[in-house]
Parts: structure tokens; sequence; C-alpha cells
């Protein structure tokens, strides 16, 4: 017979029809996984009080949630940011804050790479028109050799790296800016942001985000990159004000985008940004693959289940919650 659940998982939400992995993991240890009906932040604070450990996938878990869930000993975000959970609160509480920094790279910086693949050779403008019945090949902005040109990445932490090595291959210079101004290795040329920006023919954005990196790149950033130049972004909606983008991609200052992420997710797609022939959009789905998304379920109920036997989980955020 198995033991009745004396510990309960609250799962705000999740990107995968359905938790099974979840609840065999947890389910070995007696916890039981409770989904809520919704992901309103009144529903969470119903449900907060029972909860012994949250998993949150892109649902905004907020202060208030974190202090109305007396009985929680870990906040797991299955995924690598942290904007969506208040860290602060938690680590107020003493509860631990995990994630899986690591678990989806390869298929990160593919995505990226194949994202400035379908700008430079204008995969997606010439799917769509000829799929419209429009087999022209003068359509649209001239195509451009790959080879050359130069990629500029914007933070330079796992991701970014693995990335530099794929544009290389394909004859990229890659240039690239962080906060530190370390290369880590790479033999990347670190550049100011400014000056980044008026060299790449592909922008890059690697950088989580913070209050600091919001609005990274606008109105004055787009007006300093380079005529003709593309912007990628994989990392995070908020780092780029779609508004200044689109007026510059209208005054022909950007040649396009290609835009996993967005703010809000998900987007209103009716908006002209995201209509645009220049702008590749995909449902931030840059993060997935069958073994990505195993791994990630995996390592994270994993993280929960060692917490709620009184461990400590692997890729605690806040680490000085152990130092009293």
């Amino acid at each position: 017979m198995p033991r009745a659940a004396r510990l309960h998982v609250l799962f705000t939400d999740r990107a995968w029809p359905d938790c099974e992995v979840e609840r065999r993991i947890v389910g070995a240890i007696g916890a039981e996984v409770i989904e809520p009906p919704d992901r309103e932040e009144s529903t969470f604070l119903e449900f907060a009080p029972q909860a012994d450990a949250i998993a949150t996938c892109w649902a905004p878990v907020s202060g208030d949630v974190i202090r109305a869930a007396t009985r929680c000993r870990i906040v797991a975000r299955f995924g690598i940011g942290l904007d969506n959970i208040d860290v602060v609160a938690a680590t107020e509480r003493g509860i631990p804050v995990t994630n899986v920094p690591d678990y989806c790279i390869s298929e990160v910086s593919d995505h990226a790479l194949a994202l400035l693949l379908g700008l430079a050779r204008k995969v997606a403008f010439f799917h769509h028109r000829t799929k419209q019945g429009d087999y022209n090949l003068q359509a649209g902005s001239p195509l451009v050799r790959v080879a050359g040109k130069t990629l500029g990445l914007i933070g330079l932490g796992r991701i970014g790296q693995a990335l530099a090595v794929k544009a290389r291959a394909l004859g990229l210079e890659v240039v690239a800016y962080n906060r530190s101004g370390d290369d880590h290795g790479t033999g990347c040329r670190m550049l100011p942001l400014d000056e980044l920006l008026k060299q790449s023919d592909f922008v890059s954005l690697h950088v989580p985000l913070t209050p600091e990196t919001r609005g990274l790149v606008g109105r004055e950033q787009f007006g300093r990159m380079k005529r003709g130049a593309h912007l990628i972004n994989t990392s995070r909606g908020g780092l780029v004000d779609h508004g200044a983008l689109w007026q510059a991609l209208q005054a022909g200052e950007l040649a396009g985008a290609g835009l996993d992420v967005f703010d809000p997710e998900p987007p209103d797609l009716a908006e002209p940004l995201f209509r645009d022939e220049r702008v590749i959009v995909t449902p931030h789905a840059a993060f997935l693959s069958q073994e990505s998304l195993f791994e990630l379920r995996t390592r994270a109920a994993d993280q929960i289940a060692q917490a709620l036997q009184g461990a400590r989980p692997a890729h605690v955020v806040n680490p000085q919650i152990y130092e009293n």
C-alpha cells in the first residue's frame, strides 16, 4: 500500500502536458503534487499555507505568496532565470531558491544561431512569401553572406560561450560585452556596449532580466546599431523595448529581428511588430527539446526531494541562508 502523502508541492505552472515525472520523484518520499486551477496570485495565496515546497516555471511567485507559505522549505525554479521569483522574500524567510542553470545550453545556443541564419538567409521571409504563391527571389532586402560578419554577444555566460563556438565555425567574428569584461577563456574581443552595437551585424542577448537590465536595448541603443543589423533575443522579453524596436524597423535602421521571448508572454500577436515579415517569432521555444525537458524536470524535482528530506539541494541561488 502506498503511504499517504504528508508533504505537498505546489506546482504553479508548467510548459509540458503533465506532472508524471515530478509526481514519481517526489512521490517516492511521500509528497504529493498540487496544481491550482489557474495562475492568479489570489489562487496561489489560497494554496500556499499547505505547501511544503513551491515549484514554478514562469508564473510569478511573489513575496506575499512566499510569506503565506509558512511550511515551505524550497522554491524551485524549473528553468534558469529567476525574475519571476521574489528571491529576497525567500531569503528573508530562510527558504532556499534553486534553479537549473545549465540544462539547455545546447538548445538555446542552437536556437539563437537558427534565428541568425534565418534572418541572414531570409528563410522565414521567403517561406512565407512562397507559401502565398509569390515565387520571387528579388523580394525584400538583399541576402548577406554570414562568413565575415560580426556577431555581438551581450552577456557571455554558458549559452553565450556555446554560441560563440558555433558562430565561429560558420566564419563569424564574435565580439562580446559583459559587466566584468571577462572573456571566460573564449578569446572573444571584449567591447563596451556602445562599441559592440556599432560594430555588430547581429546582436544576440544572453543576460538575465533584472531591474538593471530591463529595457537594456531601447531607442538609444537601436540608434547606435549598425544600419542593416539584426537583433536576436532568446533570453527575456523585458530586455528589449519592443516599441523602440518597431520604430527602428520602420525607419529602416534595422534589417530584422529574431524573437523567442516577450513581455508579456504570450504577446499580443496582432501587434504590427510581430506581424512584420522581417521579424521571426517563436513561442519561447529556445529551451525546448525532448532531452532538455526531461533533464530539467528530473533535476528540479530532485532538488525538491532533497530539500524536503532535510538535505541542501543543488544549485541554491541564495546560499547565505545556510551561513547562520
